[in-house]
Formats: C-alpha cells, structure tokens, sequence
C-alpha cells in the first residue's frame, strides 16, 4: 500500500526553476531516499508533500489524502523536520519542544525525554545561543516525540557530529523495524546506504532515476583492483583491450570496469599474469550518483 503518493506534480517558477512531471510512491514501512543537488526540487517537492505549497498539475497524497485539501489530518500523524530550522529567539530549548507536544496535542512529552537522553542534549539553555547541533537535535525530537507513523525529514543531521550521525542512523533503523514509513532527503551517501530501501535521483527538477539500493551491489559493472608482481607485467596488462578506471604505475596497480557479462574473459586474461593480489572495489551509492551526474557533484 503506497503511504506517500506524488503524481505528475509539477509547480515551475520559471527559468528551469521548480519541479516537472515528478511521480514516486513510497509504500508502509519503507524508508525512501531523495537525492540531488543544490535547487534540484527536493525540498520543493517536500513542502508539496506537507501541503505547504499547491501544485500547477498533478497531486501529492499522504494515506489517500491530498495534501493540498487535507494537511492539517496529515499533518497529525507525520513527523516533519525541515532543511532550514527556524526557531523563535526568546524561547528555551525545552519551552519550544512542550510548544511543538501542545500543537501535537499531546497531553505530555510522549518520547522526548528518551530523545533527549539519547542524543545528549541540554534543551535548558537559550535557542538563540545554541549551536547548530544542538537546533538540529531540537528538530529531531519535535519530529520524532509524537511516535508518527509517517516521517519527512530534509537533511535531518545537517550540524550533527559522526557520533551523533550514527545515533540518528540507529533511530531510522529501529523506526523502520516498528513499521514506519520514512522520506529523508540527505547528502550524507553512507547515512542512506545504510537506512534507505530505494533511492529517487532528482536533477533539475525531473525524476532522473529511481532505484532498489540492492541495485548498486549488482551493478551492470563490476570495478577490480589489481596488483603486479612485475613492472613488465603491469605495462603488458595494460596494452590489453580493457575498460581501465585508474592506474599506478609506482605501486604496479590497476582498477579495470568489467560488464557482468564479459566476466569470463577477464579471467581468461588474468591467467596470464602472475599477480600478488586481485579484489573487487565494491560499488557504493556515491559512486553510483557520480557515475550519473557527472561533474554536477554538489548534492546538499
């Protein structure tokens, strides 16, 4: 069942800026990555999804309602955490979180103590002199302390340090195991290679492409490193007609892109080298978004 529906949405602000013909659905339970770069239509695309914008043509729906027509009911049970956090300066961390439990109307803190414990956060202290880590954790507790079943979070760990990172990675992962249904636009590749089950590549506003992450461990082609016993060796290999990456002529190394298909051959050639040692670089999503972008590798 599709939680999260986007049909053809399109809003154009003029000069290619803004979002055309963008359809994806995400179903219950799956976690969804949004990936592009800078003014590619992600965030564009996720306040059309929270009701915050209307469309010129086509719909977004969240559990069958359009978000246009029905984003107070939609918002009630989503956790929203946006890119750009603006928080009011005259307030305390913790009087903006009870604020954000009352406009949840939820009678107490629901999960925000667990939160706040887990990623080590003092809320006491001052909005206005809190540091970006610290705003950004506030957001993940109002976003995650109503126990939504649906969550949008745009670059949720944006100003978080590694160890924090890897906090927030562990959360995503028990969210999905309870069910939830999770859209997170993100330039950290590892952050969605570790949570993510597909991925939608936005470029220019158009849907470039939508993939299983399972996709880019049987990529079409295969990246392997090889070194040489002999400098003689290493020139001769490289006469051969092969798809060659990379080469290092100090160390005797070279990485070589092989088709699937073409796997046997390569062996066939390799048998007539002595070599010290042979491994496959595996393919990670960065490689992958490179790959397809070329030089457009600003992706926040």
């Amino acid at each position: 069942m599709s939680v999260i529906k986007v049909e053809h949405l399109t809003k154009d602000y003029g000069m290619n800026k803004g979002v055309f013909d963008v359809s994806f659905e995400i179903e219950k339970g799956e976690v969804f990555g949004f990936l592009g770069p800078n003014g590619a239509g992600k965030t564009t695309t996720i306040r059309h999804i929270l009701g915050f914008s209307r469309p010129q043509d086509g719909r977004c729906e969240v559990d069958g309602m359009d978000c246009w027509k029905k984003p107070d009911k939609i918002l009630k049970q989503l956790g929203y955490l946006p890119g750009e956090i603006a928080f009011p300066n005259d307030m305390k961390g913790i009087q903006f979180i009870r604020f954000m439990a009352r406009m949840q109307g939820m009678s107490g803190l629901g999960r925000a103590e667990e939160l706040i414990k887990r990623f080590e956060l003092d809320p006491s202290g001052s909005l206005k002199r809190m540091s970006k880590g610290m705003k950004q954790k506030i957001g993940i507790v109002c976003a995650f302390m109503h126990n939504p079943s649906i969550l949008v979070l745009d670059e949720p760990t944006s100003g978080l340090d590694p160890l924090m990172q890897n906090v927030f990675v562990e959360l995503i992962e028990e969210e999905k195991k309870a069910g939830k249904t999770i859209l997170m636009s993100s330039h950290i590749f590892e952050e969605v290679e570790k949570t993510c089950d597909r991925v939608a590549m936005i470029r220019q506003g158009r849907i470039a492409a939508t993939l299983q992450m399972d996709e880019i461990e049987h990529n079409k082609k295969k990246v392997f490193k090889l070194e040489f016993l002999q400098i003689e060796d290493y020139q001769r290999f490289l006469r051969e007609q092969l798809d060659f990456q990379a080469a290092d002529e100090g160390k005797k190394q070279v990485w070589v892109r092989v088709k699937d298909k073409d796997i046997n051959a390569f062996i066939k050639v390799l048998a007539n080298y002595p070599l010290k040692f042979l491994s496959e670089v595996k393919s990670t999503l960065e490689d992958y978004f490179m790959n397809f972008y070329g030089g457009d590798s600003n992706v926040q």
